[in-house]
């Protein structure tokens, strides 16, 4: 099946039950609109932050803002995210080749800290909702359970799926939220307003289509 709209710039294609969206030069699974996803910190204690092989990616742009916004974040810091970040650098190369956020000795990001709950928060985000900084976060970080593959020609948005994510799905099928609506304003972030838009119309216009079968 394919839906190609006015202006014939976007196209859904599907091929053995998979369907790929196309918005500009963007791919999108059909994952971000299938599953629902709200983030659950009560339950979770933020173990994304946590858990994993490495710090949060990084994009090239965002390599110089952790060192001009550095000074500014690290009240908001752990000492031992300090003591890190200071002996690794704001950011580092993993063993991927790819840039990250340094980590607290293979785990936590340097970045995080823990609340009076013993939920693991982000100092950089802290600083942002304090007004200290005009950068929220890591792209990837304000993303996730998005992830972006960047490919020659185009870039490919998927949903990570991620066992430890499992109260955040739970709430978002509870309360009826799909991953795209519940990323809407990261998703703005990255791609914009308009594309953003775009993107809600084409999923608006399949599930019309696919609910009169």
């Amino acid at each position: 099946m394919q839906i190609t709209d006015k202006k014939g710039m976007v196209t859904f294609t599907e091929i053995n039950i998979v369907l790929m969206l196309k918005i500009g030069e963007v791919l999108v699974s059909d994952d971000i609109f299938e599953n629902e996803f709200v983030c659950n910190l009560e339950k979770c204690k933020g173990a994304c932050c946590v858990e994993g092989d490495f710090g949060a990616p990084l994009e090239d742009d965002e390599l110089e803002i952790l060192k001009k916004i550095y000074p500014k974040v690290k009240p908001y810091l752990s000492a031992e995210g300090i003591k890190a970040i200071e002996e690794q650098g704001v950011y580092v190369l993993d063993d991927d080749g790819d840039f990250s956020t340094p980590t607290i000795g293979g785990r936590e990001c340097a970045y995080a800290l823990y609340d009076d709950k013993g939920i693991l928060k982000c100092g950089i985000e802290q600083a942002y909702l304090d007004g200290k900084i005009s950068w929220k976060k890591p792209i990837s970080c304000h993303l996730y359970p998005i992830r972006i593959t960047k490919k020659k020609n185009f870039e490919a948005v998927n949903y990570h799926k991620w066992e430890i994510c499992s109260p955040a799905c739970s709430l978002g099928k509870e309360l009826q939220v799909p991953v795209y609506k519940f990323l809407k304003e990261a998703l703005i972030r990255k791609y914009g307003e308009a594309w953003y838009q775009e993107l809600s119309q084409v999923i608006e216009a399949y599930e019309k289509e696919k609910a009169r079968k």
